[in-house]
């Protein structure tokens, strides 16, 4: 899905330059700055993660209240009644949000939350924290023994494509209005614990493999942001 984004933004960007286009040769009258054309800018981005990202249920709550917000520009109902029903609308998504997860990941998560129980007093572990900020750790022929990542406002990259594992270890991570990408080997096994509202966690390595020597569980958790897994070489 990750290739497709970029055409659809891109299609995006080539009808807003024959709109622009148009209106100055005269071919066109379109005017594109109506009543509430700043809500597109809620719209267009929302609409796309529906179509590219796995997690569907956030990109559709902000779609809907770009739409409502719209409504309310065009004079359909009130700004009053429009962030009532916003509201309305993000917490009917947060309640589905939790029980489709609940549903999909019980078992999986139970699974995990038992071993993180059993590793997460690891001492050993390593911190990253952003906020407002960005931070960058690269594990090179070093070993690897779990991490504890807190990403708020800012973004973490932590690449473990050349450490060294010895045992299972655990990824803590929370994220709030941020990122977190973590490249793995392709050797290790990955299991995940998810817990987050509107956001979510992908999994984006090229094989994901179930017959590695040893796993990585991560226990993410946070909103409004997202987590990356992946092993691309060609990725810094």
């Amino acid at each position: 899905m990750k290739k497709v984004r970029p055409i659809i933004w891109g299609i995006a960007v080539i009808a807003l330059g024959v709109i622009f286009g148009g209106n100055a040769l005269g071919l066109f009258d379109f005017d594109i700055f109506f009543d509430g054309w700043w809500t597109l800018f809620i719209i267009i981005p929302s609409a796309v993660s529906l179509i590219t990202e796995k997690e569907k249920l956030a990109s559709l709550g902000f779609l809907a209240a770009g739409v409502i917000l719209l409504l309310a520009a065009q004079n359909v109902f009130s700004y009053d009644v429009a962030w009532k029903v916003i509201l309305a609308v993000f917490l009917i998504v947060a309640g589905l949000t939790i029980i489709v997860k609940s549903l999909i990941h019980s078992n999986n998560d139970k699974e995990v939350e038992k071993k993180i129980r059993k590793l997460k007093d690891d001492k050993t572990m390593d911190s990253q924290i952003a906020v407002f900020s960005g931070s960058d750790k690269v594990y090179s022929d070093e070993a690897f023994s779990g991490s504890n990542l807190v990403a708020v406002f800012g973004g973490i990259d932590l690449d473990l494509r050349k450490a060294k594992f010895t045992k299972d270890t655990v990824i803590k991570a929370f994220c709030l209005f941020g990122g977190i990408d973590i490249k793995v080997p392709e050797n290790v096994q990955i299991k995940v614990k998810s817990g987050f509202i509107f956001g979510g966690i992908s999994d984006e390595r090229k094989s994901e493999s179930d017959k590695g020597e040893y796993t990585i569980y991560i226990d993410a958790a946070g909103g409004f942001g997202g987590i990356e897994i992946n092993d691309k070489v060609g990725k810094k």
